[in-house]
């Protein structure tokens, strides 16, 4: 970081700690500004015209083509065999051994390097070309096959991580090690927040009905790692209490939370002012989020107000609670008030065992939704600047797992090559971007780490990556690594 760079975040928080010091001049003084701030506004849209919470000094560093992502991430690591890479050729390789000139010194994972022989699969389902230009996208993504026209489709993704703990953290953080920060904390943490009634950063888990239960998630990975933790993500549960004890237990009343949290502002303050605490300028951020989001996060939830034919955009799972398809609808929602960086993660892609059952399973649980979110940003006229990413962590082998033709076989982790798709906020629309090899194992044009994924989400967010750090154990530490990193520049319209 630069030494400019950090006289001005010093100077933020020096007029933070001012404007804390002057709440603290009086009991009443931080529950009136709040009150009246909570009640500033009386719709969503209103509240979100307000850059209330700019972030760092400086940033961004030139003119964004997006203010906010929405992450779909398929955790487990779809199969880019049968939904986005088709080769002709594998209708003929099918049974046939891949070659080890093709499969070279590939680290394999325990579950198959044991097999003495890897028969090549061809996809299972079929495919069919969509759109203007006429890009193959597989038949169990029907609704997918719609939007070919509105997404740019990177075949030529590639990481070194292949087991999926490793390869999710490396992917959201920029590094296979634990404790860095996540990439939506990052974004809070730079560009800060459209809306203050909301967290920059949020988070909606859910469990497809391919591979259950899915590879376990961690809370670290929308964790804000060496960030201030006001930064890190926060998650949403499905039901009637969407966060942890965000509501006041019984016989208390809002008056009196209010008075509570004067109170810890008070002392909190003090405390600042004896110890110059960063953390302490969080835990009063907290709390007064959490106070905001009492009303906000149950006029989120509540889709009561959308209209029938929301529902049947989205399919009938967007009614249920916890499903990839409502936790859409509620992304579209966040999106509209403001929140900058949204973050669905959908588990049980992990097709190790019965891919032919699992697949067409777990692509039903995502595909209408993610159709219906791009369709519907775009009705919003919101598509333009918000950016939609679907993608997990790596691919699959297209050797089978297994004995070929076996109902219970399936595909292996693969990192050499991966399918993500973006849409919206600056990307090429009904764009084909990076080519494999004829067994859709290796990359051979175009190849895009995730760390150049990362620096290209960063671009169109107004970012230069190489100039986005934070100071930790005095290394520069950035959302990607320590490693050379490109923006993909073909990808930007």
């Amino acid at each position: 970081m630069t030494d400019s760079l950090q006289n001005e975040i010093g100077l933020k928080q020096s007029q933070l700690t001012t404007r804390r010091a002057l709440l603290g001049g009086s009991v009443t003084g931080i529950g009136a500004m709040a009150l009246n701030q909570l009640l500033a506004s009386e719709s969503p849209a209103a509240a979100a015209e307000t850059d209330v919470s700019p972030g760092l000094p400086g940033l961004p560093h030139f003119a964004p083509k997006a203010k906010r992502v929405i992450y779909l991430f398929q955790s487990g690591g779809p199969s880019h065999i049968d939904l986005f890479d088709h080769k002709e050729s594998l209708d003929k390789l099918h049974g046939t051994d891949l070659p080890d000139s093709i499969r070279g010194d590939q680290r394999l994972t325990g579950m198959t390097s044991w097999q003495k022989s890897f028969p090549v699969v061809k996809p299972l389902w079929g495919g069919k070309r969509c759109g203007e230009h006429g890009t193959w996208i597989g038949n169990p993504l029907p609704h997918t096959q719609t939007i070919a026209d509105e997404i740019s489709i990177v075949r030529s993704m590639w990481t070194e991580a292949i087991n999926h703990d490793p390869a999710v953290t490396y992917i959201n953080t920029g590094s296979q090690q634990i404790g860095h920060a996540s990439m939506g904390s990052w974004l809070s943490y730079g560009l800060g927040s459209e809306n203050e009634d909301f967290p920059a950063y949020m988070v909606l888990l859910s469990q497809g009905t391919g591979k259950n239960p899915g590879q376990p998630l961690f809370s670290r990975l929308w964790g804000s790692g060496y960030l201030p933790s006001s930064h890190q993500g926060v998650m949403l549960r499905p039901g009637a209490n969407p966060v942890l004890y965000l509501q006041n237990p019984a016989g208390v009343s809002r008056d009196s939370r209010r008075n509570l949290l004067d109170t810890l502002g008070q002392l909190n303050q003090m405390h600042w002012d004896s110890s110059g605490d960063p953390e302490t300028l969080a835990r009063i951020e907290a709390y007064e989020m959490a106070y905001r989001m009492q009303t906000s996060v149950p006029d989120l939830t509540d889709v009561s107000d959308e209209p029938e034919s929301t529902f049947e955009l989205y399919g009938e799972d967007s009614r249920r609670p916890g499903t990839f398809a409502a936790n859409c609808l509620l992304a579209r929602r966040m999106a509209e008030r403001g929140v900058r960086f949204i973050q669905l993660f959908h588990r049980g892609w992990d097709q190790h065992v019965s891919l032919e059952h699992q697949l067409p399973r777990q692509c039903k649980d995502v595909d209408q939704a993610s159709a219906a979110l791009v369709k519907d940003l775009k009705r919003l006229g919101m598509l333009k600047d918000t950016l939609v990413v679907w993608g997990g962590e790596f691919g699959r082998t297209v050797y089978s797992q297994g004995e070929l033709g076996n109902p219970s076989s399936g595909r292996d982790h693969h990192g050499r090559c991966f399918t993500t798709w973006m849409a919206g906020g600056g990307v090429k629309a009904g764009f084909d971007y990076g080519t494999t090899d004829e067994f859709a194992y290796n990359i051979v044009e175009n190849p895009v780490h995730i760390r150049d994924l990362n620096a290209t989400i960063l671009h169109l967010l107004g970012i230069d990556h190489s100039r986005f750090t934070f100071k930790f154990r005095g290394l520069s530490q950035r959302l990607t690594g320590v490693e050379e990193a490109h923006v993909v520049d073909g990808l930007v319209s």
